[in-house]
């Protein structure tokens, strides 16, 4: 228990530069600006609970890792939500010290026009998991249920077949051995109003921003509904939906990561004790002098 406090607060003290890097996602916003998000989350969780929290979840799911690769395991993750809810986030902070061998993240671009003719799922089917992968998408097959029904994208005709054939779909990959979980991050109209705020003030985050997003605002009631429809029709024993309220950020990563852990049945594995070996010095070796414009400019 010691050497794991050790390491922890080693690993808290290292590591605080760059969390801390992954937190300031306001750190372009203005002053005012800040002040008024921090008034309408006066419960923020404390800093330094969260990022123990957070490492000692991220050091459960190195452990799920070696357990997937060892074992060949197939995991597949479905983030799906509000626009500026917080599914990015989670992936992070999934993926931060994950090895992008094993686990790797999705995020297709709008479909092209030979893929408009193709089999719905037949672009996210090639991006599946093989033996020892974990894959998490950044939204998924569930386009068709959102953005593309609301939007128009995609017929009415088109939408049903879609819920025809998903329950299906997702049964057969649970069929072939895919763990398959589904996660809906879950955020307010007042919540997500003032992320589109701050993202429209910072020139940091501005990118974020699609005509799609600012869609997503004029048609909230329309999402909504879609979203309920969605629940109703693809919420089966096999794949269900999960609901992560993401109002509170950092609690919904905390939440999130924790509820899929306890889904996977990981175990320890054992691995072969690594030592360093001695390095060989080769006394007629000579090293090049490299020139000096090959070198980056020390600027810091």
């Amino acid at each position: 228990m010691n050497d794991y406090k050790d390491w922890l607060q080693a690993e808290l003290q290292e590591t605080l530069d760059e969390d801390i890097e992954l937190e300031m996602e306001d750190a372009a916003l203005s002053a005012e600006i800040r002040r008024i998000y921090r008034s309408h989350h006066p419960d923020q969780m404390d800093r330094k609970r969260y990022f123990q929290e957070l490492l000692r979840l991220q050091s459960e799911l190195i452990r799920l890792q070696d357990w997937v690769s060892h074992n060949n395991e197939r995991v597949v993750v479905l983030f799906e939500g509000r626009d500026s809810a917080g599914k990015g986030g989670a992936i992070k902070r999934i993926t931060q010290r994950l090895n992008p061998r094993v686990a790797r993240v999705v995020a297709l671009p709008a479909p092209s026009d030979r893929e408009k003719t193709q089999w719905y799922f037949q672009r996210y089917v090639p991006h599946l998991p093989a033996g020892g992968e974990i894959v998490l998408f950044d939204r998924s097959w569930y386009n068709r249920a959102g953005v593309e029904r609301v939007m128009g994208f995609a017929s009415e005709d088109q939408v049903e077949q879609f819920f025809q054939d998903v329950p299906e779909f997702e049964r057969m990959l649970v069929r072939s051995g895919i763990r398959l979980v589904k996660y809906w991050f879950s955020i307010t109209d007042e919540e997500q109003q003032m992320r589109f705020q701050m993202r429209i003030h910072d020139p940091l985050k501005q990118w974020k921003l699609s005509p799609m997003d600012l869609q997503s605002r004029v048609r909230w009631e329309a999402y909504t509904k879609a979203k309920e429809d969605m629940f109703e029709r693809t919420n089966i024993p096999e794949a269900p939906w999960y609901i992560v309220p993401g109002n509170d950020k950092k609690r919904a990563r905390l939440n999130c990561i924790d509820h899929l852990l306890g889904l996977i049945p990981y175990g320890d594995v054992d691995h072969e004790q690594i030592t360093l070996p001695d390095r060989v010095f080769n006394p007629d070796y000579e090293r090049e002098v490299v020139p000096r414009e090959l070198y980056v400019p020390q600027k810091y």
